[in-house]
């Protein structure tokens, strides 16, 4: 077998025995569950109120799936990344051949199936909000978006984990400008209320397409003429997605590569006694 293909099978396996070790640990499986309650109790809320004869509920719905997503990719890439670089884990795979293949597959699998998770959990919502239907062909829309959208989103996440000196500016760095993209990409409202080198700005990234794609799920097909060109626009938001992901992938292995190789033992102590400075 391929050295490449092994590498990333051992680390779709690793990943896997990495994600249900987390279910043991109560700090993660606490804030995960919390944080879903939360966006459940938000969508409760807002369940009897409407805009233009939709449910709000059902507006929210997709723009908190379409952040979730992607905070999930890219947020979360960069701040386990640059942890791991804290505690070794990276200097470790270093001296297995084509470690960082692995590394990598191994980290988007547990970042896939944590941000499953916390989705599974807020599977409730289908129950009490309004007017949200979905037929086999959303479903599989869905699972596409979901799958393309941390594809596109995670190495770029782990990219910034790599650049980065200590763990509290992996999650700086990336949430941030995350906050930035959400802002402009007409996620919680309709991006044609922006300028129009705002628009062009926010096309650019795969965070506004996430936001649409996520929108053609549980939106009427009316809410389409609201977006630009009055559609969803399904294949280009796929071709987007698959660009983001393609190029981030070869780009963050080729950038954890050089960085695995100034790693040392002492650079390692170095950023634990940082750490241990810090508090925590």
């Amino acid at each position: 077998m391929n050295p490449t293909l092994r590498a990333a099978r051992l680390g779709l396996s690793r990943g896997w025995i990495e994600f249900k070790q987390s279910l043991r640990n109560s700090q993660d499986i606490s804030w995960n569950i919390g944080v879903a309650v939360i966006i459940l109790a938000v969508l409760w809320w807002q369940r009897g109120s409407e805009v233009n004869g939709v449910s709000l509920a059902l507006l929210t719905l997709p723009s908190l799936l379409g952040m979730g997503i992607a905070n999930g990719g890219f947020v979360g890439a960069a701040g386990t990344l640059s942890y791991d670089r804290e505690d070794g884990t990276l200097l470790r795979a270093k001296a297995v051949p084509q470690g960082m293949v692995g590394y990598l597959f191994s980290r988007l699998v547990t970042i896939t199936l944590t941000t499953l998770m916390s989705f599974i959990i807020i599977l409730p919502a289908v129950f009490f909000i309004d007017g949200l239907t979905i037929d086999g062909f959303g479903v599989v829309t869905l699972i596409w978006i979901f799958f393309l959208g941390l594809l596109a989103t995670a190495p770029w996440g782990a990219i910034v984990g790599s650049l980065v000196k200590n763990s509290t500016s992996g999650w700086g760095l990336t949430f941030m400008p995350m906050v930035a993209l959400v802002a402009i990409s007409g996620i919680f409202y309709p991006i044609t209320a922006l300028a129009g080198w705002i628009q062009f700005i926010a096309q650019l990234f795969p965070v506004y397409w996430l936001g649409l794609g996520a929108r053609s799920i549980f939106l009427p097909d009316s809410a389409a003429a609201n977006e630009l060109g009055g559609s969803w626009q399904l294949p280009i938001v796929a071709l987007v997605l698959t660009a983001w992901a393609i190029v981030g992938t070869i780009i963050a292995l080729r950038v954890m590569k050089r960085m695995a190789r100034r790693e040392s033992g002492s650079n390692v102590e170095k950023r634990r006694q940082e750490v241990m400075q810090r508090g925590y």
